[in-house]
């Protein structure tokens, strides 16, 4: 019985309204038990967990793109590359040889 009273404490209660048309469909997913979520309330927090990683993901991604096209990393780039060319070189060519060259 803790272990429950410790789980509510770190959740609160909201109230959302959501077409009714969707309700019915997210009850009816989690009835044929096409989901891993055992309730509607667990569903939404899962998809709300989901669609917040997709988020975060895409602004990571967007602040790579800027990198694609931000001239000063792309020159420290380059040399960085070419610093390191001869040791990834050699380190390629380590893992290309069979265990016994090595």
């Amino acid at each position: 019985m803790p272990a429950l009273t410790a789980t509510r404490k770190k959740r609160i209660r909201a109230t959302v309204r959501i077409p009714r048309a969707l309700y019915h469909e997210v009850r009816g997913v989690v009835r044929k038990r096409q989901t891993t979520a055992d309730n509607i309330n667990d569903f939404i927090v899962n998809a709300l967990r989901a669609y917040v990683k997709l988020l975060e993901r895409r602004r990571i991604d967007a602040e790579f793109a800027g990198m694609a096209i931000d001239a000063g990393y792309q020159k420290e780039a380059v040399e960085i590359a070419e610093e390191y060319s001869a040791s990834d070189w050699e380190a390629f060519e380590l893992g290309q040889a069979s265990p016994a060259e090595a």
